[in-house]
């Protein structure tokens, strides 16, 4: 009887492992299934969506992905985006830029590759745009290392009249231009 007893507990034991096994890997898939689809809604409705241009520039393939914010009514300039201060140029994870060739920035070259995008704004004068070898930052400018930029250039920013809503990074002549609220900066690149 004890023998019995103990091969019973094995056999219902086993059952049960095996019941639970298959219900396990059923509720991960389904669990991974509403992962996913939490990540597509998320990105659907990030209040800065994310915006990809691709175009060339003198006939070389160029790319640039940022997180494109609203100014819903907040004061940018010299607040929101502080002077003198690094700022992304965009939202969430730090803007990229991907040269298919090497290129010219403002009369200085810079080499085929990714690189994040920054500028530092003034309140009056040129604007400096950053390109930095740490590409992937998740964080922006919070995760910004000086130590690894690659070029800097002096840039005039233009005001107009009209007011953008949303920023917008488009690759137009003179190259790139960066628009935002009143401000229209353009880049030079060939």
């Amino acid at each position: 009887m004890n023998n019995r007893y103990t091969i019973w507990v094995f056999v219902i034991f086993g059952a049960m492992l095996i019941s639970c096994s298959s219900k396990t890997s059923k509720e991960a898939t389904g669990e991974m299934e509403t992962l996913e689809s939490t990540e597509e809604s998320s990105e659907e409705s990030r209040p800065s969506p994310l915006e990809v241009k691709t175009g060339q520039i003198s006939g070389k393939d160029f790319r640039v992905q940022y997180g494109s914010p609203a100014v819903k009514g907040r004061e940018l300039w010299g607040d929101l985006v502080p002077y003198n201060v690094v700022w992304r140029t965009g939202a969430n994870e730090a803007t990229y830029v991907d040269l298919s060739s090497d290129m010219t920035i403002e009369g200085k070259t810079l080499a085929a590759g990714k690189y994040s995008l920054f500028t530092i704004p003034k309140e009056n004068g040129k604007w400096t745009v950053i390109f930095n070898s740490e590409w992937d930052l998740e964080h922006g400018h919070f995760q910004y290392d000086e130590k690894n930029d690659v070029l800097r250039v002096e840039v005039s920013p233009e005001w107009v009249a009209e007011a953008q809503e949303r920023l917008s990074i488009d690759i137009e002549s003179p190259g790139l231009v960066i628009r935002w609220e009143k401000l229209k900066l353009p880049i030079t690149i060939n």
